[in-house]
């Protein structure tokens, strides 16, 4: 099979460029050599493209790889397009009226909308998976936790879905009972392919910060059957999405209770935001500490809660090895068994986070699971097997009552 990351597709375009190469240099008629020479291009660049794919691991079918060049959200549930006015009232009706209930008790759903910023002033696309239990009788009244995911550089939300599987990996391990059902939540990090922002509230320019754990959380909180941002709302990514998890899970404690960091480094580096690379707070030593993961954990108070860490990274990366076990160190005064996963052999590629992927997922859902039953009132609403049914109308950390669909 010629997928993205066979030996088969590598031999190909070697077979394909040396033909084309030797047709160049025996054709008499220059406008063979000619095009020759340019037909010769196309393998040598897939030749190329194959092979950075293979060493990050990234894509290992092709219809990944068309799914995430074309916009379009792969895995196993059907999505539902939104339109930039996208409103509370709205996504509600498509959920109701818009999709196969069937499917989607099988399946869950990936929706993608346009979420405003109110405070941020961003507006960007995000995506949302909906668990199959999201739409089966027996959790009507349930609402349930979230985790926010966020990709590396470059990467976007659909990558979680293409690259990761997250929604049928989630599905098969809350099948198995090794997890329990939660709603994913994947916003867009960068808002552009050219930039690398790190989720940071920039100085005079973009408040990523305040958009992926203000404004994000605020529409689906008001939007969605979901848990208000508290203890059981968690962050997870991977690369430069570790970093944001650390950083946002620390900045906003009040906001999550878990946090899963695979391969990710816990200092800010550079930002791109145009076509240069900058250091974000160069005149601003104390701004640059308060988004410093191996820092932030000292500045918050002892009767703050601290989120709840999941570490992982690739055994054979001794840098992002040396990162997680200098940040583990940090956090044992406050979480004395906190966990570091390494995958034996691994990198810094897909391969290993899609190896860390599962066990992050089943420390995490059922964490927040239990943080949903413990903010419960019993007698409200009705209870799903095994669930305690959280309050419908617990107040979030801001003193607004939050709605849903």
């Amino acid at each position: 099979m010629l997928e993205p990351q066979s030996t088969a597709l590598f031999l190909v375009c070697m077979l394909t460029f040396v033909g084309l190469a030797w047709w160049m240099v025996v054709a008499k008629q220059v406008v063979f050599r000619v095009l020759a020479a340019c037909l010769a291009f196309v393998p040598a660049m897939l030749f190329g493209v194959a092979a950075v794919n293979k060493y990050y691991d990234y894509y290992q079918t092709w219809g990944a790889a068309v799914a995430d060049f074309t916009g379009q959200s792969g895995g196993q549930a059907p999505s539902i397009d939104s339109t930039d006015t996208m409103t509370s009232q709205k996504f509600s009706k498509i959920l109701r009226g818009e999709i196969n209930k069937a499917a989607a008790e099988q399946q869950g759903v990936v929706v993608p909308v346009t979420v405003p910023g109110p405070l941020s002033h961003i507006r960007r696309t995000v995506l949302i998976f909906l668990p199959p239990q999201y739409f089966q009788t027996s959790y009507a009244d349930y609402r349930f936790p979230v985790i926010e995911l966020y990709p590396g550089y470059p990467g976007f939300p659909r990558d979680w879905i293409n690259m990761m599987g997250v929604n049928s990996n989630l599905d098969a391990i809350v099948s198995d009972g090794l997890a329990k059902p939660v709603v994913l939540v994947m916003p867009d990090i960068e808002g552009a392919s050219h930039r690398s922002l790190e989720c940071l509230n920039l100085p005079g320019g973009f408040q990523d910060a305040t958009y992926l754990a203000r404004d994000v959380p605020d529409f689906v909180a008001r939007t969605l059957r979901v848990q208000p941002p508290g203890r059981a709302w968690g962050q997870a990514g991977y690369s430069e999405g570790g970093f944001c998890a650390a950083n946002l899970a620390l900045r906003y404690p009040r906001d999550y209770g878990y946090a899963g960091v695979l391969s990710g480094y816990f200092n800010p580096l550079r930002v791109l935001t145009s076509k240069t690379y900058t250091f974000p707070f160069p005149d601003d030593p104390a701004l640059r500490q308060g988004n410093t993961p191996l820092d932030e954990v000292a500045l918050i108070p002892n009767s703050t809660h601290v989120p709840l860490f999941w570490l992982g990274a690739g055994g054979a990366d001794a840098q992002d090895v040396s990162a997680a076990r200098a940040f583990q160190q940090v956090l044992l005064p406050r979480q004395p068994n906190v966990q570091l996963r390494l995958w034996p052999n691994g990198g810094h590629t897909g391969n290993t986070w899609r190896g860390l992927l599962d066990p992050m997922l089943e420390w995490m859902t059922k964490g927040l699971t239990q943080a949903a039953e413990a903010s419960s009132h019993h007698g409200q609403g009705k209870q799903p097997p095994g669930l305690l049914v959280p309050c419908p109308t617990c107040l979030d950390g801001h003193g607004t009552t939050r709605g849903s669909a």
